[in-house]
């Protein structure tokens, strides 16, 4: 698991979300990656430009900023505007602006940094203890609700976002914050303190990230001991649905098989334990992650990469539990996958981890934003059955309505999450070790990554992906000696080609390696087939059984009401899978038939919807599919991602 060490950059700019003191192969700074206009540097100029902003605006708007100001001013009671935790979300919008300040250097965001740190700094109590709804006047006490009060979540956000300051600008007043507070956690809840842990995890991240930034082990040793408490059953389980499996309280994290109960939760504790597996060498724990992930992928994720098929804990179902209808695939949990796959993929350099990244990022954390930054999905589903109705611009809305995107929500840890996560996308774009560098993530890119010992390899990545699959390499910058460039070829890209020095060959889903003096100003180019193609769900999924997907490329697509012919709707559509679908201005164009109107039977007469096996009484139907990222982007509709087939048509045939 744990090739060599990566040290601390030295240039500010470098900084990284994720810098583990052992890896296998090393994450590129800030400083090392710039992407260029298109699919995803268009999302990071929208962030900056429009997200964060907005953020902002709405945090002032609900009064979950003015929280801050009543602890400093002694005026905090029962009135308290916001859920218990909402200082999270001004923490993680920080920490996007000390990225996109690291990013950009642009002096509005580290103004923006520098006024919200001072809010928050006002309210930090004497002993370091920071929260604005427990342990003041007319609110509870200091951790008298450790199942749901979410105080060491809290903490933990601030953690990750001094990681941000201290990797992108150096110690400043919001690192002194964060060091106070996580001190004070260390003397309430380490050795010879409370033995407890925090009904949500992410303290564990935050300690462990900002042991590496600031060369502290008692931080990552703290975050060692939480996650060896949980799995005792010590949060009570009696007060959520689930039980201890909610929290990941039921069994203890070396032992579990997958993931299970609050998909957020489960995430945001493996990133942890992998975390505190690469800092400790701690074979055994790394494995035990790996396991869950495996079983979880097979079992319990959707096509979209989506994690949590139920509403009602926004957790994870059984295997082969995944409705699409009821679907709840939280933004967050999609952003949390990533964290989890990164820090398995840098441990390992095995690109399935960076296959699952993509499938999210293009269908999870692109479809959660709206073009232009100002609204957002908070789930995920795969299948809505009647347009939604449009979102209240002026109000804070419920969190899992889901047929528009809404400005903001009562519960709004996803609009602040994408925002940190896409003013960092570009740091998961590739990877460098001492033998070259390896491309992840396909987009319009400049890349100078530092190989060690010296050795630089600059490169400029030309591409539309993921409208084309054609991906330029050109070299700007060799090492002297020879040097390895891989691209990465998904697992769906079967016949893939690679032309380089002159040849072309075809190159199998895993890695295409160029390894070779490279000459300044030549071209590697890997041609990715996009051809649409259809998507056959394991037979187990009940919920899915006798329906096909579409994809293209690493977009999966859906049908929306607003594109059928008239007359048609979305449960009336049969796919004909002996018609290959095509290509058509943006879309995927698919060959089938409708039910006729009425009730099941063919002549639309026989109300009853069981019975014999019958043909659908309608005719033929051409209709159109759009990326499922692009989904409610025209209005509020219907859609789906899984079609039924048309009797008889199967993958076998």
């Amino acid at each position: 698991m744990t090739v060599h060490e990566t040290a601390a950059p030295t240039d500010p700019t470098g900084g990284r979300p994720v810098l583990p003191s052992r890896s296998r192969v090393r994450p590129l700074g800030l400083g090392e990656v710039a992407l260029e206009p298109g699919f995803w540097g268009g999302m990071q100029e929208t962030n900056a430009s429009a997200t964060l902003g907005h953020c902002e605006e709405w945090l002032e708007r609900a009064g979950w900023l003015a929280n801050f100001d009543r602890v400093a001013e002694g005026t905090t009671g029962p009135d308290r505007p916001g859920w218990c935790f909402s200082d999270s979300e001004v923490y993680k919008l920080i920490e996007a602006l000390c990225w996109e300040y690291g990013r950009t250097r642009d002096p509005g965001a580290d103004a923006a940094v520098r006024r919200l740190t001072a809010r928050v700094g006002r309210a930090q109590d004497g002993d370091g203890y920071l929260n604005t709804y427990y342990g003041h006047g007319g609110q509870p006490p200091r951790y008298s609700d450790l199942e749901m009060g979410h105080e060491l979540y809290c903490v933990g956000h601030l953690l990750q976002a001094a990681v941000a300051r201290v990797r992108t600008t150096g110690p400043d007043e919001l690192v002194e914050i964060a060091r106070r507070a996580a001190d004070h956690v260390c003397a309430a809840f380490g050795e010879g303190g409370r033995e407890a842990v925090c009904g949500h995890p992410e303290i564990e991240v935050g300690l462990v990230e900002l042991g590496r930034a600031l060369d502290e082990e008692r931080y990552v040793e703290q975050a060692r001991l939480f996650l060896e408490r949980r799995g005792h059953a010590t949060l009570r389980g009696d007060r959520v649905p689930g039980g201890s499996a909610y929290f990941q309280d039921d069994v203890p994290i070396r032992d579990a098989r997958t993931w299970r109960g609050h998909a957020v939760r489960a995430l945001y504790l493996s990133a942890a334990a992998l975390d505190v597996a690469a800092e400790h060498g701690d074979a055994e724990l790394f494995a035990a992650v790996e396991r869950q992930w495996e079983n979880a992928v097979a079992r319990r994720t959707h096509l979209t990469g989506g994690m949590g098929s139920r509403h009602q804990d926004e957790g994870f179902g059984e295997d082969w539990e995944l409705p699409p209808d009821r679907a709840y695939c939280e933004s967050c949990a999609g952003i949390a996958s990533v964290m989890v796959s990164w820090r398995l993929y840098l441990a390992t350099g095995d690109t399935r981890y960076a296959d699952l990244m993509e499938r999210t990022l293009f269908n999870v954390v692109a479809t959660a934003p709206s073009a232009d930054g100002r609204a957002f999905f908070y789930t995920n589903p795969l299948h809505q059955r009647v347009p939604g109705e449009a979102a209240d611009a002026s109000a804070l809305n419920p969190r899992a309505e889901s047929g528009t995107r809404a400005p903001w929500f009562d519960v709004s840890c996803c609009p602040t999450n994408l925002a940190r996560t896409l003013a960092t996308w570009h740091t998961y774009a590739a990877s460098a070790d001492g033998g070259g560098l390896t491309l992840l993530q396909y987009a319009g890119m400049r890349i100078t990554a530092d190989l060690g010992g010296g050795g630089v390899l600059g490169v400029v990545v030309e591409t539309a992906y993921p409208d084309d699959g054609a991906v330029t390499v050109r070299i700007t910058d060799p090492p002297s000696g020879p040097t390895a460039l891989r691209l990465r070829v998904p697992s769906w890209a079967r016949g893939a080609v690679l032309e380089e020095g002159g040849r072309r060959r075809t190159v199998e889903p895993g890695l295409a390696v160029v390894e070779r003096v490279l000459v300044p100003g030549e071209e590697v180019r890997l041609l990715l087939p996009m051809e649409p193609r259809f998507t056959w769900p394991d037979p187990r999924i009940d919920a899915v059984r006798g329906c096909v997907a579409v994809e293209r490329g690493p977009l999966v697509y859906c049908a929306e009401s607003i594109d059928l012919p008239p007359g048609v709707g979305l449960d009336d559509l049969l796919v004909d899978t002996s018609v290959p679908p095509v290509d058509r201005e943006g879309g995927v164009l698919l060959h089938g038939r409708a039910h006729g109107p009425g009730g099941a039977g063919a002549d639309g007469g026989d109300v009853w919807p069981y019975g014999a096996r019958r043909e659908p009484g309608g005719g033929a139907v051409r209709f159109t599919l759009s990326p499922y990222h692009r989904w409610a982007e025209r209005g509020p509709t219907a859609m789906r991602v899984w079609l039924p087939v048309v009797p008889g048509r199967s993958a076998a045939t």
